[in-house]
C-alpha cells in the first residue's frame, strides 16, 4: 500500500530540503494542515515578476517534503503565473485525475499516487499553496 506512495523518488526529493530562511524577503507565507499537523513556511525574494529567492521551512511527511523540494528545484525564475498554474495542476492530480505539468514543475508527475490517500492532499499541496500566496504579496 504505501510502498508505493513512499518510493524511492519521493524519499530521495524530501532528504534533498534544508530548513533555511531569507533576510528581508519580499513575501512570506506559513501553511498548515490541520489534519496532520504538517507546516511549512516559505520566504521568497521577487524582482520585475520573478522569484529571485526562496527558502524554506518544513515540517511534513516525505510527501510534502516531496512536493516542497520539487518547488523548490523549480521556483527560481518562476512567476505568480508559473506557480498559480502548478499549484492548479497539483490540485487536480490529486483531486480530478489531472494531467501533471509540463514544464517547469513537471516533475509534479511524481505525486499522482497520493491521488488515492485524500488525508495526504493537504500536506502535499502545503509549498504551492505557501507559495503563491508570498508570491501574491509582492505583487500587491
Amino acid at each position: 500500500m504505501f510502498t508505493e506512495l513512499y518510493n524511492s523518488d519521493i524519499l530521495s526529493l524530501s532528504a534533498t530540503l534544508k530548513n533555511e530562511r531569507l533576510e528581508n524577503p519580499s513575501g512570506s507565507s506559513r501553511k498548515v494542515s490541520k489534519l496532520c499537523g504538517s507546516w511549512l513556511e516559505i520566504d521568497v525574494k521577487v524582482v520585475d515578476g520573478k522569484v529571485l529567492e526562496c527558502a524554506l521551512r518544513v515540517q511534513a511527511c516525505a510527501l510534502g517534503q516531496a512536493s516542497a523540494a520539487i518547488l523548490q528545484e523549480k521556483i527560481i525564475g518562476a512567476t505568480l503565473e508559473d506557480i498559480t498554474s502548478a499549484r492548479d495542476a497539483l490540485y487536480a492530480i490529486l483531486k480530478e485525475g489531472g494531467l501533471p505539468p509540463k514544464g517547469r514543475f513537471a516533475n509534479l508527475a511524481l505525486l499522482a499516487g497520493v491521488a488515492s490517500y485524500p488525508a495526504r492532499h493537504t500536506s502535499t499541496m502545503l509549498a504551492f499553496d505557501a507559495a503563491v500566496e508570498a508570491v501574491e504579496m509582492t505583487s500587491k
